[in-house]
Order: C-alpha cells, then sequence, then structure tokens
C-alpha cells in the first residue's frame, strides 16, 4: 500500500508509539508496533527495520541524551521504562492544578490534559479527579497567564505597568476599582493565590496584588523604580520575611510579636510562620515570638482566638481587645 507518510519519519512514530501505548506492563511487540504504524500513521514496515529503529532509539536515549527517558526490550516486547515524569509525579502536578484557585476551571482542564499527555493512554483512566475540575474554588479571570507574561517583560526589561485592579461587590461579580501603574518586582505564590509584588507609583510603596483581580494590563515605557530605592528595601529582597511575616499579604513592616498559645496549635504556629517561629514552654502553654505584620497577626490571632493570647505590642492586644468588645456587643444579646 501507498504510505500517507514518508519512512523517514517511522522512527518519530514509533517512538510516540511507545510513549502513548507501551510501559513496563503493556509492552509492544514488533508485530503489535507495526500495526500502529500501518493503522496510525500509514507507514508500512516489515520488522527487521522497526527492529533497527528501536536500536537506534535505545542508543539514543541509553547513550548520554538530555533526555529523562528509556526504552527496554525484552522477551514480552518493548516498552518505555522511564518518562520525564512519573505517573506519581504526575498525579502531584495534577492535584496542584486543581487546588490552584488563580487557574481558571478551563485552562485547569487545559493544563491537565498535557500532563496527562506526558504518560500513556493507562494513566488518565487512573486519574479520577480529573472530572471534578468544576467542584473546586476558581477564578473567572481568564487573563491571568496573559498578565504574568506583561509583567514577566516589565521585570526583564525594566519598565514599569499600568492595570485595572477589581474586588468583589455584593453581586458576587468583580468590579473595578481603580487604575493602577506600578513597578512589578515579583509574583509570589501564596495560600494557593498568586500575588504581584510591585511599587505603587502613586503612593511610592510597595504592595502586594492580586493576580487574579489584574485585569487590562499593559507594558508602559516608563524606567522601573529600583527596589533598594524604596524605605525598607535598601537591602532588596527577603523572601523569608515575605513568606512567614505576611500570612494575609498585607503591607506594613514586619515588627516582632509575643504570645501565648496551646500545644494544640503548634503545628499550624509552623505551618503559618515557619521556622523563623521561637518557641519556649512556658507552663502549659507556649510563648511564642514572631516577626510579623501587625495587621496580619491581627487576622490570624481573631482566626485562632480560643487558642491565642497575644503579650506585646501592646497596640495589637488592645485591638484584639476592642474586636472582642465589639463581637460581644454583636453577639450578646
Amino acid at each position: 500500500m501507498n504510505s500517507f507518510e514518508p519512512k523517514k519519519l517511522a522512527i518519530i512514530r514509533i517512538f510516540q508509539i511507545l510513549h502513548k501505548y507501551s510501559d513496563a506492563d503493556h509492552p509492544l511487540t514488533q508485530d503489535e508496533i507495526a500495526m500502529r504504524l500501518l493503522n496510525d500513521y500509514g507507514i508500512e514496515l516489515e520488522r527487521k527495520a522497526i527492529g533497527k529503529n528501536i536500536t537506534i532509539l535505545r542508543d539514543y536515549f541509553c547513550g548520554g541524551s538530555d533526555e529523562d527517558m528509556d526504552i527496554v526490550s525484552d522477551r514480552r516486547g518493548t516498552y518505555l521504562a522511564v518518562r520525564a515524569f512519573d505517573d506519581s509525579e504526575l498525579r502531584m502536578l495534577i492535584d496542584g492544578v486543581l487546588a490552584s484557585r488563580y487557574i481558571t476551571p478551563g485552562h485547569s482542564r487545559e493544563l491537565i490534559g498535557r500532563l496527562c499527555a506526558l504518560s500513556n493512554k493507562y494513566f488518565r483512566s487512573h486519574v479520577k479527579n480529573i472530572y471534578s475540575v468544576d467542584d473546586w474554588s476558581k477564578t473567572e479571570n481568564c487573563a491571568l497567564f496573559y498578565n504574568i507574561e506583561v509583567i514577566d517583560t516589565a521585570i526583564e526589561q525594566g519598565k514599569q505597568v499600568c492595570f485595572s485592579y477589581n474586588k468583589y461587590a455584593a453581586d458576587g461579580k468583580l468590579h473595578k476599582t481603580g487604575d493602577h501603574r506600578a513597578t512589578p518586582y515579583q509574583l509570589i505564590l501564596h495560600n494557593q493565590r498568586y500575588y504581584l509584588m510591585a511599587c505603587n507609583e502613586r503612593w511610592k510603596n510597595v504592595g502586594f496584588y492580586r493576580m487574579d483581580r489584574i485585569t487590562d494590563i499593559r507594558l508602559c515605557d516608563e524606567p522601573a523604580t529600583p527596589l533598594r530605592s524604596l524605605k525598607g528595601y535598601e537591602s532588596g529582597l527577603d523572601y523569608r520575611e515575605i513568606a512567614t511575616a505576611l500570612p494575609y499579604m498585607f503591607t506594613d513592616r514586619p515588627q516582632m510579636v509575643d504570645f501565648l498559645a496551646d500545644e494544640a496549635i503548634v503545628d499550624q504556629i509552623v505551618d503559618w510562620f515557619g521556622e523563623g517561629a521561637r518557641i519556649e514552654r512556658e507552663g502549659e502553654r507556649l510563648k511564642v515570638r514572631v516577626r510579623v505584620s501587625l495587621k496580619a497577626m491581627e487576622y490570624w490571632a481573631m482566626q485562632y482566638i480560643n487558642y491565642v493570647e497575644i503579650l506585646s505590642p501592646a497596640s495589637l492586644r488592645e485591638c484584639i481587645r476592642d474586636n472582642l468588645r465589639r463581637a460581644q456587643e454583636k453577639y450578646g444579646k
């Protein structure tokens, strides 16, 4: 028969067949590969030629190729034994996509499909949660990945960006709150959300913008404001401080906070504040010292109000007391 594709493409198609249809539990014989070549690509090849191409592929992957793969032939047949990602790694990446609130449902499905394509056809049938994308809390901002590209370009070229910023209203939809011009410094993934760390050029202060709330972004001609020229950032970025001192991404400078905590929440303390939290036993409770945004700490302390008592600074302790007083007025009736 006449080939739909030239035979010189056979080696590529054989690799694709092995990638899609084989693994250690599903080796392919040369006859099965020949049938796939003929049915899928219209390439008619003798078993001898198939064996020669398999040898070339095996020598390539075993001969110092940068590709993280391995082709094995045994008495059962030939299969792709090692891939760039094993199935457990792909499942972990897929779970990460599912849990990422900053990725839209449609883009999540697309990304998961691409991840599944890195394995063989048997993998997809075992990944049940592929079909649960719509059950997760996801952003509806389809411009997210375009926003990331523009920001990356601005950082690389040392330029500012202009964009609209949006917040949710009572109708449950995003509404524009204002236009911003900013110098982008860093994209930060925090609590399943992407944030842009940038200098607001109007106020000349560093803030954190939710990426899924940015729309209409564009690159500006104005040069970026150097981070080290801003007060408090003369030494540049401290990524550990960003991760542990700003749990709710407030922009006030971190301060030392002391609090007492029940031992029952020590895991949460470490999760939120990392190894930078200094923990000492004080009687039946724990005394903890952390460096953190006071605004963020107010939210955190209220979240764990049954387990935490703020000791200092006095201003934060008074703030918590006022919150409790207002709560008592609301719920004490």
